[in-house]
């Protein structure tokens, strides 16, 4: 019996080594643009603790185990929400893990083929960066992972009108619309699935910068301006000639993540934030009285700005053709 008693026991510590590294499928679907690979996957392990029973992570098996290139590299010098005053001007900041933001390159001017190195993690934002490496210049440099990038591909940059006119066998060819690729809007054809989008002419990549962001070329021209949407249901002028990269942003389950503890967020330097029912009349304006109330007023921030479906732009934006729909 008590051999038998070992069996069962050794058994069931087996299932739950194996249960410890087990994966699912989540049961929200993706959005179009990155139905081309499967359902996004998510590492879950044993609940040995309360801190592990709710985390769900996405599997980083794919990155670089290394250290970055230090040469792209810069310290994050934490100043915990103050000012040059000491104030506290960006509330719930402070603590963290230290980190060294990589330097990414927002520009993309350099022409010619560029060999995609390695994926890599970066602390400074959700999505993965990709190194690559100037199959000319030797020179490395990092920028936005798209989705399903894989290591050993050759991305080109055209933003140089040299680069556009290219002739193989005497035949003149279009420009690749490949992933990776980072050309000028009056060069995508219309319906294109693109991120990393400039706002100026040979300024840097500002929008659809986030884990599995996107936007999509409705229409677009030699002169004037492009009419894009994006992710969030915006649609909005761009100038013809600014830069654009095809494909999603890596990292599109980063949304359906879940942290498992408050510690996790204080390891990110997220402090906690205090509800505004808790607090005194005098530091937030649902603050005071007797019970849960909030006063009678509508949700609202510490400042008195509408929290919830209220106008707080006072001079619309021309460039937007039409504003994202609300609740």
């Amino acid at each position: 019996m008590q051999g038998r008693s070992l069996s069962t026991v050794s058994f069931r510590n087996s299932l739950n080594k194996a249960a410890a590294t087990r994966t699912y499928a989540t049961a929200t679907a993706t959005a179009s643009p990155t139905s081309s690979s499967a359902t996004p996957q998510f590492k879950t392990y044993t609940p040995s603790s309360p801190g592990r029973r709710w985390l769900k992570r996405v599997p980083r098996d794919h990155l670089w185990k290394g250290k970055p290139v230090r040469a792209l590299t810069i310290a994050k010098r934490s100043t915990a929400g103050r000012n040059n005053t000491g104030r506290i001007t960006v509330r719930h900041r402070g603590g963290g893990h230290k980190r060294r933001l990589r330097i990414v390159d927002w520009y993309r001017r350099e022409s010619g083929a560029q060999l995609v190195e390695r994926i890599e993690y970066d602390p400074g934002r959700t999505a993965w960066i990709a190194l690559l490496k100037h199959q000319t210049t030797g020179r490395q440099s990092y920028i936005l992972a798209p989705h399903d990038l894989q290591p050993g591909s050759v991305i080109h940059s055209f933003l140089d009108k040299s680069s556009w006119n290219q002739t193989k066998n005497g035949i003149t060819t279009t420009l690749p619309i490949d992933k990776g690729n980072c050309l000028p809007l009056s060069r995508i054809p219309t319906g294109t699935i693109i991120h990393a989008i400039g706002m100026k002419r040979n300024g840097p990549a500002q929008v659809a910068r986030s884990a599995g962001t996107y936007a999509q070329l409705l229409s677009t021209g030699e002169t004037g301006h492009a009419i894009i949407r994006l992710s969030s249901g915006e649609v909005r002028k761009f100038p013809v000639d600014v830069c654009a990269t095809i494909g999603v942003v890596s990292n599109p389950g980063n949304m359906h993540e879940s942290l498992g503890k408050a510690g996790r967020s204080r390891w990110m330097g997220i402090r906690p934030s205090v509800r505004g029912v808790a607090q005194n009349a005098c530091d937030h304006p649902h603050g005071g009285g007797k019970g849960k109330t909030k006063g009678g007023k509508d949700p609202r921030s510490p400042w008195g700005t509408l929290a919830k479906g209220g106008k707080t732009r006072k001079h619309p934006n021309k460039m937007v053709v039409r504003e994202r729909p609300r609740r």
